[in-house]
């Protein structure tokens, strides 16, 4: 969401092609990204800020550009996720079976587009959701292992003839219909041609060699499989260089160039949503600040930072879901104060967040409220006068925060999601494109 903040394509395909050549350097020619997941559902507990947008058009467009940063620039190959899209769930597929219930028009309209735009920009390999979908296939398998979804849509309808590969197989949303043994023989027979993570390897060996002594797996279509592994093996470099020269790794890994462009992207994307009160920018010389919130290294990260721009900053600690007690202390360190920044994570399923930020208002003084993951934070407390999402706790994403909270640069995000209000997900209380700057 970072990078959707930004809408930049082009920082989006340079820090994809940043981080392909570090990984090439070190030896991993595929990366399981991007996420090409449009993330419409503010409850998805999986997916989130792993997601461009809940724009199609916009994660369409950076899906592509992050496939060309990866294979085109860095020579290694992208894998767009969760096919055939994984955005609007309230389940996390690691822990159970979601299911999808768009129709095939709103499929068509929401969750197509980024995964065509990764096949049109010639990715390498799609990785499969362990979703129900019914309205693609009414059987009710995962789609993992459905060849209505795998072999007639993606491969049939989309045009894909590249490498398929699964979520990990450990995952409960596989798991749940079929025992270790048939998820393996199901998905080979769907059109997928990479296992990953089996959680139990005998058992998925052995019944893949069943499979193919009984006949319902055939040396075909094994065969296809392979020459797809090995199309990928030769495209990728990996026979032709299969290892590299850990005396050179450091002349890519984290070089001064890389550095500097990735903090450059990252400056594009902070999003100040409200700023009532005119809070922001602050004055950092003289200033005494109180950092609080969410994170013990994020807390002190963030006031190193204020520190280092002249600023004093003096750090209340609180946990995830703070307690009475951690606020009441907040609050009592906000006094001498001349303005207090809390960190959010979250929110939405720790309530102490809102009353540690709620308190603080109500001491009078101005309150930056900074939402370091998913922007969606803002819904549970729409009242406080100055938000900032960042989508990050990174120690990069801070120091843009630390930027924009003293005008070092100006806020250039907007909202890349609609932030809808907190009873009723139908009511937007913030739209995407949302976006203050000075």
């Amino acid at each position: 969401m970072a990078l959707g903040a930004t809408r930049d394509e082009q920082g989006t395909r340079d820090l994809a092609a940043i981080q392909g050549e570090e990984l090439a350097a070190i030896g991993v020619t595929q990366n399981f990204a991007p996420v090409a997941d449009v993330n419409i559902n503010p409850a998805n507990p999986v997916i989130g800020v792993r997601s461009f947008s809940s724009d199609p058009d916009l994660a369409a467009a950076l899906t592509a550009a992050q496939v060309k940063g990866y294979e085109n620039d860095a020579g290694i190959s992208a894998a767009a996720k969760h096919f055939p899209g994984h955005g609007d769930t309230d389940v996390d597929s690691h822990f159970g079976f979601p299911v999808i219930n768009h129709t095939r028009e709103e499929w068509e309209a929401i969750d197509k587009p980024p995964f065509q735009a990764a096949v049109d920009a010639g990715i390498d390999v799609i990785m499969t959701a362990h979703i129900q979908v019914p309205a693609l296939d009414p059987s009710g398998d995962p789609a993992t292992l459905s060849k209505p979804i795998i072999t007639d849509m993606l491969r049939g309808e989309m045009g894909y003839d590249g490498v398929v590969v699964t979520d990990s197989l450990g995952m409960a949303g596989v798991r749940e219909k079929y025992g270790d043994d048939r998820v393996p023989v199901l998905a080979l027979r769907a059109g997928v041609d990479i296992l990953l993570n089996p959680p139990d390897m005998a058992a998925a060996y052995n019944g893949v060699l069943d499979a193919v002594e009984s006949g319902e797996l055939t040396q075909k279509r094994l065969d296809e499989s392979l020459y797809r592994i090995l199309d990928l093996k030769w495209d990728n470099g990996v026979i032709h260089h299969p290892t590299v020269d850990p005396e050179a790794v450091m002349d890519v890994v984290g070089i001064d160039e890389h550095l500097a462009r990735a903090q450059e992207v990252t400056d594009e994307s902070p999003t100040v949503v409200k700023n009532d009160d005119g809070a922001l920018p602050m004055t950092a010389d003289g200033a005494d600040l109180l950092v609080t919130g969410y994170g013990v290294a994020t807390k002190q990260t963030l006031a190193t930072k204020i520190q280092e721009r002249g600023a004093t900053a003096e750090v209340a600690a609180t946990s995830t879901n703070p307690t009475q007690a951690q606020i009441d202390a907040a609050v009592a360190a906000a006094q001498d104060k001349d303005a207090v920044v809390v960190l959010t994570m979250n929110a939405a399923s720790s309530a102490g967040q809102a009353g540690l930020v709620n308190a603080l208002r109500a001491t009078g003084k101005p309150v930056v409220v900074a939402a370091v993951r998913n922007p969606y934070d803002i819904a549970e407390f729409a009242a406080a006068e100055t938000f900032v999402a960042t989508y990050s706790y990174k120690d990069i994403a801070l120091e843009s925060l630390t930027k924009i909270l003293f005008g070092e640069a100006s806020p250039v995000g907007t909202l890349p999601v609609d932030i809808p209000t907190k009873d009723d997900p139908d009511t937007v209380l913030f739209p995407f494109g949302t976006g203050l700057t000075w």
